[in-house]
């Protein structure tokens, strides 16, 4: 299997998955039509007028209950298989949910080829991680990194019975799954792990920036080097708006009761290794998944939702800081002129028309940036309904983090 190409591997562990051939025993990830869990309490969408609400299977219903369950298992390391990882350890709040690193490491050390994605309005996105057209929703997605092999994340394979009886010893996750899952004999199930994680993600919700306060009226909540940057990043000049557009800035999004939903993916000339559109063998995009030649490259476009606190950029965490990324389009490409990755970008016959390049002048360049930065919803990295519930320091330590670090200030000056 480890002598594979990447592609052959990714179809093999798709199609595992598929079939529910990661587990032990008899237990398997057949998510029935049956709708998991009832409550009391009905789940209440706290959203803009702007705003609608996500899709949510029928299967697997919102319910505080759950929510509740799938925060505690999103940051229990004892839902990995050795014990030393949880969901949050590639997806902390304080960064929107990703990790601040080029490239993800598992549990067992194992370094994955692209980055922990924002998890910021996921249940909003048409589909999910960098370039899998497949995966449209989370309980699809989830059952991934706990039960991949290529890379090993959660590394829960060959040990699906120990990390059960891990939750099963604990009153307090007995009584949450009860809880949850109360018309379930035994709730404490590997699909009722999978529901709880996929609500709880669902429920991450930030549509309290600077941005979204403008847009509802106040117009002391952009400086008006933001605004000056908003009007050049919905201009046809630069075309910023026709990737990253709509509520959650990203053309790949969904809502509930859309009619059509478009699942975009877009080769930005980050790499042309052959002159022909070339990108580096473990990381070719949507190519891996369609054996397309012409989807080699092809990447989702995500939101830009919290963008300033989500660095390092691009799927394989190749540029550091927004204003690299920012003269990378204004370059139409990216030019590497050394090393295994040689290529010009700019020229690659695979790359999206709406990469073009364009001109900016310094001023422009950091109006640019100050908008990019008013998309920071700071509520949303600090709110404790999202925070770890093993922390004895809590939000309040979140907080300090975020007070302590000068760029990431909330503009309340009004200027």
């Amino acid at each position: 299997m480890r002598s594979s190409t990447r592609c052959e591997r990714l179809r093999l562990a798709w199609a595992a998955l598929s079939i529910c051939c990661v587990l032990a025993g008899a237990t398997c990830l057949v998510f029935s039509a049956r709708p998991a869990g009832a409550s009391a309490r009905p789940w209440v969408w706290q959203l803009p007028p702007n705003v609608p609400p996500p899709p949510v299977p029928a299967a697997n219903p919102m319910t505080p209950e759950k929510f509740e369950l799938g925060r505690f298992l999103f940051y229990d390391k004892r839902l990995s298989g050795n014990g030393t990882q949880s969901c949050a350890s590639c997806h902390q709040q304080r960064l929107a949910f990703s990790d601040g690193l080029p490239q993800s490491v598992g549990s067992t050390g194992e370094k994955h080829p692209r980055n922990a994605q924002s998890l910021t309005n996921v249940a909003w996105n048409a589909s999910l991680t960098w370039a899998n057209p497949l995966l449209t929703e989370l309980e699809q997605q989830i059952p991934i990194p706990l039960f991949g092999e290529f890379p090993v994340e959660m590394g829960v394979v060959g040990k699906e019975q120990q990390v059960l009886d891990r939750l099963r010893a604990d009153a307090r996750y007995r009584r949450m799954f009860a809880a949850a899952f109360p018309t379930d004999r035994d709730p404490i199930t590997w699909k009722n792990i999978v529901y709880a994680l996929a609500t709880f993600t669902r429920g991450l919700i930030s549509f309290n920036s600077p941005y979204d306060r403008y847009l509802a009226g106040d117009e002391r909540a952009l400086s008006p080097e933001a605004i000056r940057g908003m009007r050049l990043f919905f201009s046809e000049e630069l075309e910023c708006h026709h990737c990253h557009t709509g509520f959650n800035l990203s053309a790949s999004t969904t809502f509930s009761g859309a009619v059509f939903i478009e699942r975009p993916f877009f080769n930005t000339g980050l790499y042309n290794i052959d002159g022909k559109g070339a990108y580096p063998p473990d990381n070719e995009g949507v190519k891996e998944v369609t054996n397309d030649p012409t989807d080699m490259g092809r990447f989702r476009p995500p939101t830009l939702r919290n963008i300033a606190l989500t660095a390092p950029y691009m799927h394989d965490g190749s540029m550091a800081t927004l204003e690299e990324v920012i003269r990378f389009y204004e370059r139409g490409g990216r030019r590497i002129t050394r090393g295994p990755y040689a290529g010009d970008g700019r020229f690659s016959p695979l790359k999206s028309g709406l990469v073009s390049g364009f001109k900016l002048t310094d001023q422009q360049r950091r109006d640019l940036l100050a908008f990019l930065e008013s998309l920071t919803d700071y509520t949303f990295i600090t709110d404790p309904r999202y925070s770890d519930p093993f922390a004895t320091e809590g939000a309040t330590n979140q907080r300090s983090i975020v007070n302590n670090a000068p760029s990431l200030r909330p503009n309340t000056s009004g200027k």
